[in-house]
């Protein structure tokens, strides 16, 4: 899974790389767009958390036949959900680009990007369903491979489609989203037809299944997609008060969470890789093994993080130059780099709580978690920041944010496992 993401997660870094080229304004326009774009993944990650918990358990139970049904459940009923929202984004687009901070000049390249990228998040949410199936079955390799060959056919075809070859021209900023629109088809259409192929899906018997499942469904869906869904809404708050500082900071600021993404890649690894083992452990009552893993992956976060945003803080000067093409937006990235990337080793730990509570029946807990690290920790430090000291100050408190969160997962988490019957040791 690891491999898979860094792939999944190098490509979109690959599309700002490309899309910076082409100048400044357009790299801002496709800047303002990743707040929605946290909005639709962050609904598709929480159906997709409680349809992996609920397809395990009735795995674990033998009932392969309502498994197979809740496969079938999730594909066509996740699908409609992303569609219509996708659809309410794009008739309120101007809106709520202005909302963001938008200016006039940037609504010519949203109008052209907006359509097509809406597009590719609709099939990349498809497409995360059933790799959503795939896992809940125990397989996480074959959605490792896709992720790595949707990632090459999008690297391949972004040159192309934005820039054009030979005597063809290039379709500017909208030839990323159409790229990653062709990549998640082909992925989509691989892993549709291998699904259909071992028989993980069913036809019949949907309709009872679904007035059965719907509430222990929504027990986990809804808080697993509120916190998902605080991200999105955070980032957008966020590049609101960046946006007041100029379009270079925006810019900068959009080629960071790119970033983020891409350095969390190990993390964003573990959240999907470790809640089946918890919620099967959870199920033995196993509380032993329970404290093994959480130790295990909260010590590789840390360690992997620290070191790595270490290196990379290191090394910002000449990782601004390979990202951004504008030596105004490499000066600000170089600044984020420095101060945000160290502090990731905190946010890991906070992510990985927040998976666990999912995972081990405290979705609530996680829920007010996530809320916690957002609007209590990372918001206002940004926000204070900002306004003490401008940009360096809107570095500095976003990564004071991050350890903080941090630290109160890490103190939350060892509250939570102190209780007698969750001490390492309990079975059954």
């Amino acid at each position: 899974m690891a491999i898979g993401v860094l792939s999944l997660l190098g490509f979109q870094l690959v599309d700002s790389a490309f899309i910076a080229r082409l100048g400044t304004v357009p790299l801002a326009a496709q800047s303002f767009t990743f707040p929605l774009s946290f909005l639709i993944i962050g609904i598709q990650v929480g159906m997709g958390i409680a349809i992996a918990a609920l397809i395990s358990r009735a795995l674990g139970a033998g009932e392969k036949a309502r498994a197979k049904r809740l496969s079938s459940l999730v594909l066509m009923a996740g699908g409609a959900v992303i569609a219509c929202l996708a659809m309410l984004l794009w008739a309120f687009q101007m809106p709520i680009f202005s909302l963001l901070g938008a200016e006039s000049n940037t609504f010519g390249y949203l109008r052209s990007y907006w359509p097509p990228q809406l597009l590719s998040a609709w099939l990349g949410a498809l497409l995360y369903f059933v790799y959503s199936v795939f896992r809940a079955h125990g397989d996480t390799r074959l959605p490792g491979k896709m992720m790595v060959i949707t990632s090459l056919i999008n690297l391949a075809l972004d040159p192309v489609l934005i820039f054009g070859i030979g005597p063809w021209p290039g379709w500017g900023l909208p030839g990323a989203a159409w790229a990653t629109a062709i990549a998640f088809g082909f992925g989509l259409l691989a892993t549709g037809g291998r699904l259909w192929k071992r028989g993980w899906a069913s036809r019949e018997g949907l309709w009872q299944e679904g007035r059965q499942s719907w509430r222990p469904f929504m027990g986990i869906a809804a808080p697993a997609m509120v916190s998902q869904l605080m991200p999105p809404l955070a980032a957008m708050l966020a590049i609101s008060v960046v946006a007041g500082l100029g379009e270079s900071q925006v810019a900068a600021w959009g080629l960071a969470s790119r970033l983020e993404t891409l350095s969390l890649m190990v993390i964003l690894a573990m959240t999907m890789s470790l809640p089946p083992w918890l919620g099967r452990c959870y199920g033995a009552g196993d509380w032993d093994q329970i404290h093994r893993l959480l130790r295990l992956a909260l010590g590789v976060a840390v360690v992997w993080q620290l070191t790595l945003g270490i290196l990379l803080a290191l090394g910002a000067p000449w990782l601004g130059m390979a990202l951004a093409g504008n030596p105004d937006v490499q000066h600000e990235l170089v600044l984020l780099i420095r101060f945000l990337l160290p502090s990731y080793a905190a946010l890991g730990v906070c992510m990985l709580v927040v998976s666990a509570g999912n995972a081990l029946g405290w979705p609530l807990r996680a829920m007010l978690l996530s809320g916690a690290r957002l609007f209590v920790c990372y918001l206002p430090c940004l926000w204070l920041g900002e306004q003490l000291a401008g940009w360096w100050g809107l570095a500095a408190g976003a990564a004071l944010g991050n350890v903080l969160a941090g630290l109160v997962a890490w103190l939350l988490l060892r509250r939570i496992l102190s209780r007698p019957h969750r001490q390492a040791g309990v079975t059954g």
